[in-house]
């Protein structure tokens, strides 16, 4: 059996939990051969996230500090030699309908889902010296519009378009970028939410294939635009289940 990332070194931002997918995406890519470079803001969780695996070294690394994704990207060059790939797992839940949102919660949102993607971007393509893939992660608000998550949808779909005029740009360094759209996946930021029975539920009546996405869902496709076999750029997919063609449920089919 090939191992699919053989000789690759991936750098992965957004490890901040073992609930998360970008752990669960570690475990993936470590799997296929994968070296990696794992980051977040909490280094000890990383850490020990990075311990675990066979090849990984951690990183501190805050989304919304630039000097600190040039220091990334530097890290994996330092320590491996090349980047071959890169993915964004860093998010924050912004949560208000529009009447109560703060310009304070507009700027949060933005400064890691649209200015944070494209500086991860920016200093992830600056090092990769043979081509190489970089995918961020968007949300299925930014494809279908619910109530209350007009920041962080708002945020979100920015970020989808910055990813189409990165694939233009970077497409003759060989260089691709994509994004990809999770529907509602039970992971750390989202487990207060999985509490309710009745919001899942609500949710379960929106989607064609009758389960909710998981985090390995998202790391099996991502496992897929990181590696040679993914012969796209530019390009947000959607990781619902086939939610987008419906609905998202209302608050209070939620039972909020």
């Amino acid at each position: 059996m090939s191992i699919r990332l053989a000789n690759k070194v991936i750098v992965i931002l957004g490890v901040s939990d073992e609930r998360s997918m970008a752990a669960t995406t570690a475990r993936r890519l470590n799997e296929e051969g994968a070296k990696l470079v794992l980051a977040g803001r909490q280094i000890d969780r990383v850490t020990a996230i990075a311990n675990s695996l066979d090849a990984a070294i951690p990183i501190a690394c805050d989304i919304t500090k630039e000097t600190q994704l040039e220091a990334l990207a530097a890290a994996a060059i330092s320590h491996y030699g090349q980047l071959d790939g890169a993915i964004n797992f860093a998010g924050i839940d912004v949560s208000a309908a529009i009447a109560d949102t703060t310009e304070a919660m507009l700027k949060q949102a933005s400064d890691v889902h649209f200015t944070g993607a494209a500086l991860f971007i920016k200093h992830m393509a600056a090092v990769m010296q043979s081509g190489g893939s970089i995918v961020t992660t968007s949300t299925q608000a930014s494809i279908i519009p619910p109530p209350g998550l007009g920041a962080y949808g708002g945020s979100k779909a920015g970020a989808d378009q910055l990813v189409r005029i990165a694939a233009v740009e970077y497409g003759p360094q060989n260089i691709r970028v994509n994004s990809l759209a999770p529907g509602f996946t039970a992971t750390a930021m989202t487990a207060n939410y999985f509490q309710d029975n009745s919001i899942e539920n609500a949710f379960l009546k929106e989607i064609p294939l009758g389960r909710l996405p998981t985090s390995a869902d998202l790391a099996n496709a991502a496992l897929w635009l990181l590696s040679d076999e993914a012969f796209i750029t530019g390009q947000l997919i959607d990781i619902s289940g086939g939610q987008t063609l419906r609905r998202i449920p209302t608050p209070q089919e939620m039972g909020f």
